[in-house]
């Protein structure tokens, strides 16, 4: 009898030892053994050991998506604070890599044309060939978060929303100072709360890019924890406030280097128009004055004639 009861007590520890080996950071995630091991798929038999304690870095989470996306299997296709931020406009793209999963700071997406990323794998440089330097990995020292919230039962009260985003940040995405939300805004009307999020030039300790990445997906309700009914919602005094849209706004310790030559056709158009409207106001302004000397100098000769 005594073995029998062993024998169900060791395959009750094996069944709860099975349920608790998974990766709460990352639901796309293999994990099996003892001790549990998590992997996930970068590529073909590409498998990625994963730290589950922390958020996935985001240079491996865009490799998996770009791997699952052409699998077919699951994933997702306020203004700026500075005028050096900048948003990603170019999507999604399949990265390389550092072996601690930070990006390397030129990309290239398997193509022969490549550019120079920051610490978000956001582009903050044009595009050239595959000789374009890159010298080093510039930091995202500052994310600003545009949130679009849904509509709410009692309106908020906006003093209380820096502590309430603040909460539900370091609770959602762990490893965060709350004292890195510098500054929130909040426009009742438009729904909108801006987030401004600041760790200090030369820190390398917090990463905004992941808990920005992370975030971006809970509210586009693609979210990438094991528990994905969980969703980012501040709670303000008895309600979850619940986000709709995000916008992310990078500004680095370095400014991007952008030029005109990659700016699209209907920008350079807006730019050339205005540049020739001012132009055009500028000579209407010389002719006019020019006009009004010439009427200037005929009543002072007309004068002086007059007196003679």
């Amino acid at each position: 009898m005594s073995i029998w009861i062993a024998l169900v007590l060791v395959a009750f520890a094996a069944g709860a030892s099975a349920q608790t080996c998974q990766c709460n950071t990352m639901k796309w995630a293999n994990c099996d053994g003892t001790p549990c091991v998590c992997t996930i798929l970068l590529g073909e038999n590409v498998k990625q050991p994963l730290n589950c304690s922390k958020l996935v870095p985001k240079c491996f989470l865009m490799k998996a998506e770009m791997y699952r996306a052409k699998k077919g299997l699951s994933t997702r296709t306020g203004g700026k604070p500075v005028e050096s931020a900048f948003v990603d406009n170019d999507g999604i793209y399949d990265p390389d890599c550092e072996s601690n999963g930070n990006f390397k700071a030129k990309q290239c997406n398997n193509t022969e044309e490549c550019w120079c990323v920051n610490s978000a794998g956001v582009r903050r440089t044009d595009k050239g060939d595959q000789n374009i330097k890159c010298d080093k990995l510039v930091e995202t020292h500052w994310v600003r978060l545009q949130l679009t919230h849904k509509p709410v039962t009692t309106p908020l009260n906006a003093n209380d929303l820096k502590a309430a985003i603040a909460n539900a940040i370091q609770t959602r995405y762990g490893n965060f100072d709350k004292s890195m939300v510098e500054n929130v805004e909040y426009d009742a009307n438009a729904r909108m709360i801006v987030v401004d999020v600041k760790k200090p030039i030369g820190n390398r300790q917090h990463d905004l890019a992941n808990m920005a990445y992370y975030m971006e997906k809970d509210v586009k309700v693609l979210p990438l924890f094991q528990n994905d009914q969980v969703k980012f919602a501040p709670a303000l005094g008895n309600q979850n406030v619940e986000m709709e849209n995000i916008l992310v706004y990078y500004v680095d310790e370095e400014a991007p280097t952008f030029t005109m030559k990659n700016l699209s056709g209907g920008i350079i158009a807006v730019i050339v128009v205005v540049v020739l409207a001012v132009v055009a106001g500028l000579l209407v302004l010389f002719f006019a004055k020019k006009r009004q000397d010439r009427k200037y100098k005929q009543a002072q000769t007309s004068e002086m004639a007059t007196m003679s």
